[in-house]
C-alpha cells in the first residue's frame, strides 16, 4: 500500500522545529474566539471578569492572560487529524498566566495539557473542561554549565537534541527520534534507541492543578516504562537535563543515524500517532502484532501500518472511534495468538460520541 503524505511534523527539519519567543505582555490581555458546534461559551461579565459556561456548569474568573477558544478543534493539529473539540482551549501568555488561571479554575473543571498531539487519540465526542497549549515563550532551550540543558516544555525533542549537539553535549541524541514536545516526553517518560527521559532528567518545573509553580527533582516523578506519577491536571512547563561532554561530529553522526533509521522503518509521512502499544517485557509489540496476522488490518479508513505494525494510520476518512476500535481488535488478536495483553502507549482522551 502507499501511505499518503501528511502535514504532520514527524519529519521536522531543524529549521522547522526551531521556536521563537513571544514578546511578553505588559498587562493581562485576552484574545477570545467563540466557535459554534458546542455548548461552551465565554463572555466578559464585567470589567476584568469573564464568565465561562461548560456542559458541567458555569464559573467566573478574572481576565485570563492569553488566548481562549471555545469548542476549539483539536483535529486541526493532532497528528491523526481526527477527534472532537475541546470545550475550552487556553493558550496562556506565560507560566505566571497559566498559574493564575488554574488557581481560579474550580476544581470540578478537568485540565489537560497538549503539545503537538503526536501520541494522542482524541475521541470523537471531544474533551471536556480546559485543554492547555503552552506558548512559544515556553519553547526556549538554553545551555547551562556542567553539560546541562534547560528546555521549555513546548520545545520539540529535535530542538533540544540539536542544541546539545551544537554545544558538544552527548547523551541526548535519542531525543532526535522523539517527535513530540519536552512536556509530553517528561510526562510519559518517552524513550527511544535504548534511552529514556528518566535517564537524563535532573528536575522539572510544573504548574499544579491548584495553580502552584513547583520544581520537582526527577525522583518525585516515580518513573517507570512510559509512565510517571505526574498529578492529574498538572502541566509541565520546563525541564533540566544532564548530558556529558562529547564530540560534535560524533553526536551529529548519531543523530543522522537515528533519523535515517526512523525514515526507513516507520510511516513518518502518514497521519499516525507514533508507537501504539508499549513493548511487553521480553517482547517487541510490532512482532507480536505481525505474528497475530494484523499487518495491514483495517477498520474503515483506520489501518495497521504495513511498514511498521506498531503504528496505526488514518488513511484519510477514519474517525477516532475507528482507530481505537482497530487498536482493540489488534489487542484481542495478539492475546488470542500469544497470550500477551498489549498495553496502550498512545494516550486516549475525551468522550466517545
Amino acid at each position: 500500500m502507499s501511505e499518503a503524505a501528511s502535514p504532520n511534523p514527524f519529519v521536522l527539519s531543524e529549521v522547522e522545529a526551531r521556536e521563537t519567543s513571544d514578546a511578553p505582555a505588559a498587562r493581562p490581555s485576552t484574545a477570545l474566539t467563540t466557535n459554534g458546534g458546542g455548548v461552551a461559551g465565554v463572555r466578559e461579565a464585567s470589567a476584568g471578569v469573564f464568565e465561562f459556561s461548560l456542559a458541567a456548569g458555569a464559573f467566573t474568573a478574572t481576565q485570563p492572560d492569553g488566548e481562549i477558544q471555545t469548542n476549539a478543534s483539536l483535529a486541526d493539529f493532532i497528528w491523526f487529524r481526527t477527534g472532537g473539540a475541546a470545550e475550552l482551549l487556553f493558550r496562556p501568555r506565560s507560566v505566571d498566566a497559566l498559574a493564575a488561571f488554574l488557581k481560579e479554575l474550580p476544581r470540578w473543571v478537568p485540565v489537560m495539557a497538549v503539545g503537538v498531539g503526536s501520541n494522542l487519540i482524541v475521541r470523537d465526542g471531544g474533551v471536556p473542561g480546559v485543554v492547555v497549549r503552552l506558548p512559544k515563550a515556553c519553547a526556549k532551550v538554553a545551555i547551562e554549565p556542567g553539560n546541562r540543558i534547560r528546555a521549555g516544555a513546548a520545545a520539540m525533542g529535535i530542538t533540544v537534541a540539536s542544541a546539545a549537539r551544537d554545544a558538544g553535549i552527548a547523551g541526548l541524541e535519542f531525543l532526535r527520534g522523539i517527535p513530540g514536545t519536552v512536556g509530553g516526553a517528561v510526562r510519559m517518560n518517552a524513550g527511544a534507541y535504548g534511552r529514556d527521559v528518566s535517564d537524563l532528567l535532573i528536575e522539572a518545573t510544573l504548574v499544579t492543578r491548584a495553580g502552584a509553580v513547583e520544581t520537582w527533582p526527577a525522583a518525585l516523578f516515580g518513573y517507570s516504562y512510559r509512565h510517571s506519577e505526574l498529578p492529574e491536571g498538572a502541566v509541565v512547563v520546563e525541564a533540566l537535563f544532564q548530558g556529558r561532554p562529547g564530540d560534535k561530529a560524533a553526536i551529529a553522526a548519531e543523530m543522522d543515524r537515528i533519523a535515517t533509521e526512523r525514515e526507513a522503518s516507520q510511516p513518518l509521512r502518514s497521519k499516525t500517532g507514533g508507537s501504539t502499544f508499549k513493548n511487553p517485557g521480553g517482547h517487541k509489540a510490532w512482532a507480536l502484532i505481525d505474528a497475530a496476522g494484523c499487518r495491514g488490518l483495517r477498520i474503515g479508513d483506520a489501518q495497521v501500518s504495513e511498514k511498521h505494525c506498531n503504528f496505526l494510520l488514518n488513511l484519510g476518512g477514519a474517525t477516532s472511534a475507528d482507530i481505537e476500535a482497530l487498536g482493540e481488535e489488534v489487542r484481542r488478536r495478539v492475546r488470542a495468538r500469544s497470550g500477551v495483553t498489549l498495553e496502550w502507549e498512545i494516550q486516549r482522551v475525551g468522550e466517545r460520541s
